[in-house]
């Protein structure tokens, strides 16, 4: 589906479903570097569950138009301005890494606009080493492949994918090479600044889900402690032998979690 936000194009998949208004929604961010078909297994399963979905591609990103958004502040922003473009009162909010902090800024400050969140792969604060910053804002190739080699835990990166035919590292490093030049810099730029991570947890009134990676090294299990511990109204999931990908890695699993929260 191609909509509209201040002038831009904006691309959501929504599974093969017409939006329907009088159904509830489902909407899913993804990390940096990412687009929508991160989330093909889980936001298929929910539009053809009774809900709306919406895995929108951010500014910059896939089919989006624009330049990548400079704050994790920034696409909260941006995020709320896409919910009114389709007049949606409320919804549930499901965000990757990055994503998780774009979910957890806007419903700390809009928390009216949030039924449930759910936080993959979450971090507050969310560092970025500066080896992974030098080699993005050079566009080195090398940027690519220290995510990759973060992101997937050891057993992981040797194969056996639940899903046929699937490549999990190769499909991963594919997905980044197709950026443009700056995107990955910009995405990792505004996680390592990201600030009010605590502050915005503080505000957020509706039940939240944590699914965390027991062997992430992207975002440490650790970093979420305090956010986990900031949130009234929380549950987590920590996926067994899992890295940062989890919705590759560990796509059953996290639907199931999925599953019952929403």
């Amino acid at each position: 589906m191609l909509t509209s936000v201040s002038g831009r194009a904006v691309y959501a998949y929504t599974g093969a479903r017409a939006f329907d208004p009088a159904l509830p929604t489902i909407v899913f961010v993804h990390g940096a570097a990412n687009d929508h078909s991160v989330w093909a297994l889980q936001s298929r399963y929910f539009a053809h569950h009774g809900r709306n979905v919406l895995a929108v591609d951010l500014p910059g990103h896939g089919r989006s138009e624009g330049a990548p958004l400079p704050s994790v502040e920034a696409i909260a922003g941006w995020l709320m301005a896409l919910l009114d473009a389709l007049a949606i009162e409320t919804a549930a909010l499901v965000g990757h890494s990055l994503g998780s902090l774009v979910v957890l800024d806007a419903t700390g400050w809009h928390p009216a606009r949030a039924s449930r969140i759910a936080l993959l792969g979450p971090s507050v604060p969310m560092p970025v080493s500066d080896a992974l910053l030098d080699a993005a804002k050079r566009d080195d190739h090398a940027a690519f492949e220290m995510i990759n080699g973060w992101s997937f835990s050891p057993a992981d990166q040797l194969g056996g994918n639940p899903l046929p035919g699937v490549w999990m590292t190769g499909n991963a490093m594919r997905l980044m090479e197709r950026c443009r030049p700056g995107l990955l810099h910009a995405d990792l730029a505004a996680c390592n600044s990201y600030a009010a991570g605590l502050s915005a947890a503080e505000n957020v009134r509706c039940p939240a889900l944590l699914i965390i990676g027991e062997r992430d090294q992207m975002t440490l299990p650790k970093n979420a402690r305090a956010l986990a511990a900031g949130l009234s109204d929380k549950r987590v999931v920590t996926v067994p032998d899992c890295g940062h990908s989890l919705m590759t890695e560990a796509p059953d699993a996290v639907l199931d979690a999925l599953r019952e929260f929403l």
